[in-house]
């Protein structure tokens, strides 16, 4: 998945308009203008669309965390430079504050069986033994339970 796919997926399921998300990239203390926002969610056709950058869909989950959680007191973390899917996982179960329990659940919704020792491998440090990297399928599925979840009557591919 790319990152504009998967900021894209983000916003049609919490249904986030452009001036709130240029707002979550304030509280992450990282400044982006409407029409960044605008290119970022231009369709993979369209020849304006702008490719997203690692750091900029970090600081975007950074601070929607703390959009959904309340913004930390003190200096904000700072945005990663590389992001992989086990890091965007990890970001939306901070920010949706969901336990394994509830993960298991969204992806029940998506069709989706997983074991929660499968679960655990993808939240564990990389040099863990039984780290496992979560792939465009798990992330792509995880999205799509959270879209049943949260926009239950709407059926679309979130794009």
């Amino acid at each position: 998945m790319t990152n504009n796919d998967i900021f894209r997926r983000i916003r049609y399921i919490f249904d986030l308009k452009e001036g709130t998300i240029v707002d979550i990239f304030s509280l992450a203390e990282f400044d982006v203008t409407h029409a960044q926002v605008t290119d970022w969610l231009r369709k993979d056709e369209d020849e304006a669309l702008l490719k997203m950058k690692d750091v900029e869909l970090a600081a975007f989950l950074n601070g929607f965390i703390s959009f959904k959680r309340g913004k930390r007191e003190g200096e904000q973390p700072a945005p990663e430079k590389n992001l992989n899917n086990n890091m965007v996982f990890q970001k939306l179960r901070i920010a949706l504050d969901l336990k394994a329990d509830d993960i298991l659940a969204i992806f029940e919704l998506a069709g989706f069986r997983i074991s929660n020792h499968e679960l655990s491998a993808f939240f564990r440090k990389p040099n863990h033994k039984n780290y496992r990297e979560c792939k465009d399928q798990v992330l792509r599925n995880f999205l799509m339970g959270l879209q049943y979840q949260w926009r239950p009557s709407q059926n679309g591919d979130g794009s």
